[in-house]
């Protein structure tokens, strides 16, 4: 397993992390530029989060900076504090036997994010600094932070950086640098702002493009799951106790997200939420439970999830569909991830079957279709209902089988005024009525679908009881 990774020019001491790390190959952004970057030459990078772009500039830096210097020698600046201390946590799982120390430093509560606290740790030594350009450039302000000696700088997610009006404090940050520092910057987008910003910044800078099928193409079985509204919840259950995954399950609005968590909760699962209304000192407690397996699923929004980097997630499931490619993709690369095979599920209603046509035919991979998983003798932990919008045809008629016909002395009008009375069914809700001899097949608009099955049963015809079927081929 080492090897693969020394051939492409990682350090043996980083490499064996790795393989305790449970990696097993290099993505394509590591295999196109870690031993260039090691070489010392500057790289500007489209890339994903999700395509190993962390394991690529983790092992140039290691591979280029000596440990136990009295100043950083290196600084990676990303966008957000999430972010900045997923970057920590990699950096020190990579230089697990390199003796290298990475600072993260970046706001909000909690006492990591004490900037007292991160005085103090820089104070104590270290070779790498990952944060936040607001925090670095205000330990820079207070002169608790000397980037005099910085020999290599890397750019995350530039692309954010530029959104969230960070220049400034960039330009701030690189002042003090080395003027012949390496720089590696790192986009989701080539945006003509982010093509100026790598002109600036870097000098014959090697271009690498990791396009978002190469994310999760290989390592990502992609899958869609036709189920309705209603019985989403009854699906995702039986997955969870079928499969017993470690997942990350996402859902359209913060609202879906509790009262998913809320259901979960009730039937025993393991879970927690995050959404961007969670204050930061829990929303970085959720995500460590998950990372240190305390927690089996993570139910979140993509807002709260964006950038989320944990290697043993075994499936995302999409409980509620994205409306757009991006966000799919987004999604399904939390999983598939540092050579591990990962699971792509989406719920699908019957209105949104459309999308999984459209995001084939836009990412050109296969999203197959699957059934929802079955073991015989398993007790369901939610019960399946009949969702009427799901089995509904397009102008929402559902089919129905009365044990009444043409023995029983009904006619098509008849039939219908039988319903009408006595199902409390408007007239304009029934559809196409087909007698039968001893029943019936009737249409009846999915908004009065219940009061055929619970009304009409009540009724009776001459002594007989009235028996009703959906009908749901």
């Amino acid at each position: 397993m080492i090897s693969n990774f020394t051939d492409i020019g990682v350090p043996e001491d980083v490499a064996k992390a790795m393989n305790d790390m449970g990696w097993e190959t290099p993505t394509p952004i590591q295999e196109a530029s870690i031993r260039e970057g090691i070489e010392g030459r500057d790289m500007f990078a489209q890339a994903q989060t999700g395509t190993g772009k962390t394991g690529a500039f983790g092992s140039i830096i290691l591979g280029r900076i000596p440990a136990g210097q009295k100043l950083p020698t290196a600084i990676i600046l990303l966008p957000t504090r999430e972010l900045a201390l997923q970057a920590y946590e990699e950096m020190t799982k990579l230089a697990k036997y390199t003796g290298h120390v990475c600072v993260p430093v970046y706001g909000g509560k909690g006492h990591k994010a004490d900037i007292e606290v991160q005085i103090e740790d820089i104070k104590k030594g270290c070779d790498i600094i990952a944060g936040t350009p607001g925090r670095v450039r205000d330990l820079v302000t207070r002169q608790a932070l000397n980037l005099s000696d910085i020999d290599l700088l890397v750019l995350d997610e530039a692309d954010r950086m530029l959104d969230m009006g960070f220049i400034e404090d960039i330009d701030f940050i690189l002042k003090p640098t080395k003027k012949d520092k390496q720089v590696l910057l790192f986009s989701a987008t080539m945006a003509e702002n982010v093509k100026q910003l790598a002109f600036d910044y870097t000098r014959d800078a090697k271009e690498i493009t990791v396009s978002q099928d190469e994310i999760v193409l290989d390592l990502t079985k992609q899958y869609y799951i036709p189920v309705g509204r209603r019985n989403k919840t009854w699906a995702l259950c039986r997955i969870l106790d079928i499969d017993k995954p470690k997942a990350i399950i996402f859902c359209q609005t913060i609202k879906m997200v509790d009262l998913l968590e809320e259901r979960l909760l009730k039937y025993k699962y393991k879970v927690e939420a995050i959404h961007g209304d969670l204050p930061q000192q829990k929303r970085e407690r959720v995500i460590r439970d998950l990372k240190e397996d305390r927690i089996d699923v993570l139910i979140a929004t993509d807002v709260a999830a964006r950038g989320l980097d944990i290697e043993d997630i075994s499936y995302v499931i999409n409980y509620d569909m994205p409306e757009d490619v991006d966000t799919y993709i987004h999604r399904i690369g939390r999983t598939g991830r540092a050579g591990k095979e990962g699971k792509a599920v989406s719920f699908v209603t019957s209105e949104e079957e459309h999308l999984v046509t459209e995001f084939q035919r836009r990412t050109d991979m296969l999203i197959e279709k699957l059934e929802v998983p079955e073991e015989e003798g398993m007790k369901d932990t939610v019960k399946k209902v009949i969702d009427y919008d799901q089995i509904s045809d397009p102008f929402g008629m559902v089919r129905f089988e009365i044990n009444l016909g043409k023995n029983d002395g009904y006619g098509k009008v008849s039939l219908a005024d039988f319903i009408i009375r006595n199902g409390r069914v408007r007239d304009a809700a029934i559809g196409k009525i087909q007698i039968g001899t001893d029943s019936s097949v009737v249409e009846v608009h999915r908004d009065f679908a219940n009061r055929m099955t619970m009304d009409m049963p009540k009724c009776k015809h001459k002594g007989k009881h009235i028996q009703v079927k959906v009908i749901q081929e």
